[in-house]
C-alpha cells in the first residue's frame, strides 16, 4: 500500500460506506475493552497498544477484514474460526466483508491478548 496515514480516521475513510461502518465497528469493540487502549498505525494499518505494547491490527481488503490478534491469538482460536468458516494463516483471521462483524469473537481475542501482556515478563 502506497498510502501513509496520519490516523485511523484517515484509513477508514479510504473504503466504501459499508466497510467503513464495519472497521468502526472493531475499532469500537476494540476500545470497549479498556479505556487505557491506544490507537496509532503500524504497519500502514489500524493498531492498538494496551500498557505500551502492541496489541491488535486490523485491516480492510476487498472481500474481507484482516483481524491479527498474534501467532498465540491465533492458535487459541482456531476451533472458533473453523466454526464459523473464518480463513486464517498462522497470525491473522480473515473475516468476510459481507459477513456480520464477529462482535463476541475480537471481543475474546482482545481479552485473550491483554492477559498475554499482562502476563509477559518485560
Amino acid at each position: 500500500m502506497k498510502n501513509t496515514f496520519e490516523n485511523i480516521d484517515d484509513y477508514i475513510l479510504m473504503f466504501p460506506e459499508d466497510v467503513q461502518e464495519k472497521l468502526q465497528e472493531i475499532r469500537k469493540t476494540i476500545h470497549s475493552q479498556n479505556p487505557d487502549i491506544e490507537e496509532y498505525i503500524g504497519y500502514q494499518m489500524p493498531a492498538f497498544k494496551y500498557k505500551k505494547k502492541p496489541l491488535v491490527y486490523f485491516a480492510g481488503y476487498k472481500k474481507h477484514i484482516g483481524f491479527y490478534p498474534g501467532a498465540e491469538g491465533i492458535r487459541s482460536f482456531e476451533a472458533d474460526f473453523k466454526e464459523r468458516s473464518y480463513k486464517f494463516s498462522k497470525g491473522a483471521v480473515q473475516f468476510p466483508v459481507n459477513d456480520e462483524v464477529p462482535v463476541d469473537l475480537i471481543n475474546k481475542m482482545v481479552k485473550f491478548r491483554m492477559r498475554e501482556i499482562e502476563n509477559k515478563k518485560s
